[in-house]
């Protein structure tokens, strides 16, 4: 079998089997295509330990960052595994090892930040309405950027305060509605006067179209700048905030896990470290009481 007809059905085994998006499907393509290029692999039989290793030494002298190296050795991996599951002979997936990622440094704003932050927009504006109703609902459900912009006006059930998403990969979870989120949404949709299906949208009688991850984006970004917040905050940084703040407060980490979609509770340790604070609260209460006492 040829590399390019290996390659075209594992890209539709993507779509069909495992159900990944089209841009997902488009990522793998590109990192594949780069390898069998580069590596000059015509068959699958020709993928060695030599040409990945010598591949791995390119990318490295391309100056392209661990994480995006990663990219293409977890794309062939996946590549790999379809030819084993096809009875196609090449190199073992778990040949393929990944390059160390440095710890990711997450830089959380405190809470007094977080608290003008939510109370930034005009709530006597629809756009203020729609707008608070977007931080409140980022940061009680932690959702991902896009998939809050894929909400629609009937996917939340207010009466249970919670409704299903489809994340990465596919993956349905539930999602919990806190009561200050649930107002705010309220709030902004008892507002609306147009009868469009998607939940967010621009407030302009010439523009009431869904609106886009890179909108909500700036949005939270000016509001950001308007509480006088240092530093990057992005829709992803309340999604961090939603986490630490549950581990905070004494969430265990797979219940966080599956309330943020992580497919690996790996994923989820990032935020750990978010805890040192308490810990050491936990630790200055409790370590050498007797010895207090006794001197």
């Amino acid at each position: 079998m040829s590399i390019d007809k290996a390659l075209r059905e594992f890209l539709e085994d993507l779509e069909l089997e495992k159900g990944r998006s089209q841009k997902t499907i488009q990522n793998y393509e590109h990192y594949l295509a780069r390898f069998f290029r580069e590596a000059k692999i015509k068959k699958p039989s020709d993928i060695t330990d030599a040409r990945v290793r010598e591949f791995r030494l390119k990318l490295n002298r391309t100056g392209l960052g661990a994480k995006t190296r990663n990219y293409h050795l977890i794309a062939l991996r996946m590549f790999l595994k379809y030819l084993v599951k096809r009875e196609i002979l090449s190199l073992a997936p778990d040949r393929i090892e990944l390059a160390k990622l440095p710890d990711r440094d997450i830089d959380i704003p405190p809470s007094e930040d977080l608290d003008r932050l939510l109370k930034a927009p005009d709530t006597n504006t629809l756009q203020g309405l729609r707008d608070r109703a977007i931080l409140e609902m980022l940061f009680s459900t932690g959702l991902r950027v896009s998939e809050l912009t894929s909400l629609d006006c009937d996917t939340i059930d207010f009466s249970r305060d919670e409704f299903s998403i489809r994340g990465k990969g596919s993956k349905v979870r539930i999602v919990f509605l806190s009561p200050d989120a649930k107002q705010a949404c309220q709030a902004y949709t008892k507002k609306r006067e147009d009868v469009g299906e998607a939940l967010f949208v621009g407030t302009q009688k010439k523009n009431q179209s869904r609106l886009t991850t890179r909108q909500v984006e700036r949005l939270v970004a000016r509001y950001a700048v308007k509480s006088g917040i240092p530093g990057k905050v992005t829709p992803h940084t309340l999604r961090h905030m939603f986490a630490t703040d549950l581990l905070m407060n004494g969430a265990d980490i797979r219940s966080v896990q599956v309330l943020l979609g992580h497919s690996s509770i790996t994923t989820t340790q990032i935020y750990t470290h978010m805890t040192d604070r308490q810990l050491r609260d936990v630790h200055k209460a409790f370590h050498g009481k007797r010895r207090r006492k006794t001197s």
